[in-house]
């Protein structure tokens, strides 16, 4: 399984807003190209940053599943012009997790 480990920092005061269109809007959709979504995490002492991993078969189907959702109609008209403007930056670490320790 392939998995990105993915940090958020949203601008000052976002998180709220920004997370509850993540888990009402961005996780149903990735969900339905078969990606899979573990998180989100609120940092405790950091109250602009979170942390969410995403889970694909292999890296084939990774680069599938993202096309899907970043050039599909909820991403491009209605959840990159929302969310991208609360982002301050966001970091994006792709791992190898060849033994399954990630339980979804």
């Amino acid at each position: 399984m392939i998995v990105e480990m993915r940090t958020y920092r949203t601008k000052p005061g976002m998180r709220p807003r920004f997370l509850e269109i993540f888990r009402s809007r961005t996780v149903p959709e990735h969900a339905a190209l078969g990606m899979r979504i573990l998180g989100p995490f609120p940092a405790v002492e950091d109250p602009d940053t979170f942390f969410f991993m995403r889970g694909f078969p292999d890296l084939a189907s990774r680069e599938r599943m993202k096309a899907g959702f970043y050039e599909g109609d909820a991403w491009k008209r209605e959840l990159e012009p929302l969310l991208m403007p609360m982002l301050e930056h966001y970091d994006v670490v792709v791992v190898d997790d060849p033994g399954n320790l990630i339980h979804w």
